[in-house]
């Protein structure tokens, strides 16, 4: 199995941007963490951020017959991405939707997603561990 983790805009800053929020480790870091994790399982995964909205969409459209399963932390654009929204819909590869905080626990326009009628699934509040949560969705 092959999957894609992809992050959208300002993840790139994980671990240095509201650590209380989503913690003290690096995006980098926990890629390290989440790698290990699926390889040990023998899969692979690759991982992409972006904080372009068109570039998500076009890594949603590659992922057809590339990937068996999408991991979606689109950060911010889940409250508003149509585009991304649309892109979802457009591929048959699932997707499952991570935030690693507790988004309904949070600003009021933080909890409504574009994404969730189209997403597999959706798994938030568990910091890092919802990206493992996601993935162990696809390894089952």
């Amino acid at each position: 199995m092959k999957l894609l983790v992809l992050n959208g805009v300002n993840l790139n800053l994980t671990g240095k941007r509201e650590q209380g929020v989503y913690g003290g480790e690096t995006l980098e870091e926990i890629n390290r963490e989440l790698e290990a994790f699926v390889e040990g399982k023998g899969h692979s995964v690759d991982f992409v951020q972006s904080n372009f909205e068109g570039e998500i969409c076009t890594q949603i459209q590659r992922a057809e017959g590339v990937y068996d399963g999408i991991v979606l932390n689109a950060g911010a654009f889940t409250h508003y991405s149509y585009a991304i929204r649309d892109a979802i819909a457009s591929v048959s590869v699932p997707v499952v939707e991570v935030h690693m905080s507790n988004v309904q626990a949070r600003e009021e326009f933080r909890h409504k997603s574009v994404f969730t009628e189209v997403c597999k699934g959706e798994i938030l509040g568990f910091g890092k561990y919802s990206y493992i949560l996601a993935l162990e969705s696809f390894l089952l």
